[in-house]
């Protein structure tokens, strides 16, 4: 993939953060993830590439939704073939009630090298890189505190592990604090969850819980690009999403996925713009005078290149913006 598509998809969202933002807190959620997608797809097509959604919001029978299969880019202009996982807003529920967490998220791979995950539940670990590669998801909770405890040259009681607020996690909450170090649990979002447990600046060491397949291989291209680990193991529901496992590829639906098991090769980039605050970014921020601020992270698995990058927009220049 070349370099300069990096900067390309964190326009797509850009685009996508300020489109949802304008129904933040009007109790909304399809229509802000609609705004979301929109926006996407206008962005996509002017982007010189050949790109194939292979982690999206459904089928084609569920457009106008960014669908599984769908075709994305300018394929005149013969760019890179690319398979894309996209989710336009991560959090549409948080964006209805104005909560925090909700981002757009995206993640590219060379064709062919992106997990197809499909819709059910996975059970993920991730940590940063000084616990990469030290500690296994089937391993008791107790022993991964001790190892990111040592790994991070913290005391245990300064470990921070954070979970999502469900009530299948109790038993992690309650052998974290068994152990004596602190959990931090959110709502929604465990995108932005995944990668705070690699970022030194957060204070969070593990991320720990079972949460959407789909969202832990956008979340693996992430930690791809920062060094860290992550490990996933599928929770097949019924027979059905058992032999969904088996007819992508997987002969064994509970297998151990490493993180090169999600994001194969040494390249993939992520991209992130915040919708409102969170673990990682800043939200939208309406300024006056038409002036929109938005904060994004955009990175690279090749060159472990991280940016943070803050832009100010002015909407009257902005025609894919559907709400002005």
């Amino acid at each position: 993939m070349e370099r300069e598509l990096a900067l390309e998809i964190v326009r797509v969202t850009e685009m996508a953060a300020l489109a949802s933002s304008h129904w933040m807190g009007r109790g909304k959620k399809n229509e802000a993830d609609g705004a979301a997608t929109s926006a996407m797809r206008a962005m996509f097509d002017t982007i010189n590439m050949r790109g194939t959604v292979v982690i999206g919001e459904g089928e084609l029978d569920e457009a106008p939704m960014l669908y599984i299969g769908e075709k994305l880019g300018n394929p005149d202009a013969g760019g890179p073939e690319v398979d894309i996982a996209v989710d336009p807003l991560e959090g549409t529920t948080i964006v209805a009630k104005g909560h925090n967490n909700a981002m757009s998220v995206i993640a590219v791979g060379d064709r062919g090298t992106l997990l197809h995950a499909p819709d059910m539940y996975m059970l993920k670990m991730a940590v940063g890189k000084r616990a990469a590669d030290k500690i296994s998801l089937f391993d008791p909770v107790d022993k991964m505190i001790e190892v990111v405890a040592e790994a991070n040259n913290k005391r245990i009681s300064d470990v921070t592990v954070i979970v999502q607020e469900r009530e299948r996690h109790q038993h992690i909450i309650d052998a974290v604090r068994d152990k004596g170090a602190r959990v931090k649990l959110f709502g929604d979002g465990d995108v932005g969850a995944a990668i705070a447990a690699c970022l030194p600046h957060t204070g969070i060491d593990l991320f720990l819980g079972i949460g959407g397949a789909p969202e832990g291989v956008i979340s693996a291209a992430a930690i791809k690009c920062l060094g860290g680990d992550m490990q996933a193991q599928l929770k097949p529901q019924n027979d059905a999403e058992r032999e969904r496992c088996i007819k992508m590829g997987l002969a064994d639906p509970e297998q151990l996925l490493t993180l090169n098991d999600m994001v194969k090769g040494e390249d993939a980039i992520f991209a992130a713009t915040g919708v409102s605050d969170g673990e990682l970014l800043q939200g939208v921020r309406y300024l006056g005078d038409d002036m929109v601020e938005t904060h994004s992270l955009v990175m690279r698995a090749q060159t472990k290149t991280i940016r943070f990058v803050r832009a100010l927009h002015n909407v009257e220049h902005k025609p894919n913006l559907l709400w002005k």
